[in-house]
């Protein structure tokens, strides 16, 4: 059992490891904090820490650094987060504000969240299983050539370009646009994807107008079964090159990880979260995902009417409290922006 006074020793070490990524000694926590005792009994601290696997020496007779296990006691005690400046949070709002739509929306997430952490940011889409086909839109460029852009009531939007096997003329067009619309507009994703299978599955087409709806049809339906399968945007995995030398094995695992995103998917799913919405995953309670090396800060946030997740991956050499504090801020403010593009629907 960690006494109070160990708890604030490990909490001093964490700090100090993280500020300067030198091993942490006992003059130095007397130097720096304010423990109101000698260098003797930091060090009695410390080899109790040593003892409980919190802390560890990475060199004979040099000072301790946090194990995982050491940085998660750090971050279960946390009495508070550190907070965003004023002019952190002004800059997530100016960041994020007026997107063009979810897509963009998301994007500038993750790039506001790298840019005040210096971690790999990640999030989550909302799911769409609740989602309905509010529009489906078909532009005919001429020729052959057609654009083909599906929309949400959630404001998933996807624009494709595709080729026909035949041209069509105006009347054509038109024809294509209000069979599609019947077929789809309105209807669950699900739903939607369904109409579109039983068409295709119906006799073949016999007039070119058939056949361009059965080619669009496709096209929405490759769509929507994208917009249904979980995916995350992520930036800043340039981050971990820089700080290659703060993971003892290879960085390898990692970019897989955010190559395939799956792994970080399934392990995003299985974090559990405290009231707050926060979770954290450190070291080794990452090792059956492969990334043993790694932590995983997440918050939850409200979108489309379900909850997803954004966070930040990382080394465990990481500042948990100001990391825990930017994903609860910036989830905040994704949320209140979806909350608010929702209402004006």
């Amino acid at each position: 059992m960690v006494s109070e006074r160990g708890l604030q020793v490990l909490r001093a070490i964490v700090q100090d490891y993280v500020d300067t990524n030198e091993p942490v000694g006992s003059k130095t926590i007397v130097d720096r904090h304010q423990f109101g005792v000698s260098a003797a009994t930091i060090r009695n601290d410390m080899a109790l820490l040593e003892d409980e696997e919190l802390i560890a020496a990475p060199h004979t007779s040099s000072g301790r650094v946090p194990t995982d296990k050491g940085y998660r006691v750090f971050v279960d005690h946390l009495s508070q987060l550190r907070p965003l400046s004023g002019a952190q949070r002004s800059a997530i709002s100016t960041f994020l504000a007026d997107p063009v739509d979810l897509d963009d929306l998301l994007t500038r997430t993750v790039r506001a969240l790298t840019q005040l952490t210096g971690q790999v940011a990640i999030v989550q889409y909302p799911s769409f299983a609740r989602a309905s086909v509010s529009h489906v839109e078909f532009v005919h460029l001429g020729g052959a050539r057609v654009v083909v852009i599906v929309v949400t009531d959630t404001g998933r939007v996807s624009q494709r370009v595709a080729f026909l096997q035949g041209e069509l003329d105006a009347d054509d067009v038109a024809q294509v646009k209000a069979r599609l619309a019947a077929l789809v507009t309105g209807k669950p994703v699900a739903d939607a994807a369904q109409a579109i299978d039983d068409l295709v599955a119906a006799p073949e087409a016999s007039t070119r107008v058939d056949a361009a709806v059965r080619a669009v049809a496709r096209i929405v339906a490759e769509e929507l079964d994208e917009f249904r399968q979980d995916k995350l945007v992520m930036a800043g995995t340039a981050t971990l090159a820089r700080r290659e030398g703060d993971f003892r094995g290879s960085i390898y695992p990692l970019l897989e990880a955010i190559e395939e995103q799956v792994t970080l998917l399934r392990l995003m799913g299985e974090m559990v979260a405290d009231d707050q919405g926060l979770a954290a995953s450190i070291g080794r309670e990452n090792a059956p995902f492969g990334l043993g090396e790694a932590s995983v800060v997440t918050s939850d946030y409200d979108g489309a009417g379900t909850r997803a997740r954004l966070g930040l991956l990382g080394p465990m050499r990481m500042d948990y409290p100001t990391n825990l504090a930017a994903v609860r801020a910036v989830a905040h403010y994704l949320s209140r922006l979806l909350d608010e593009d929702e209402s004006s629907r």
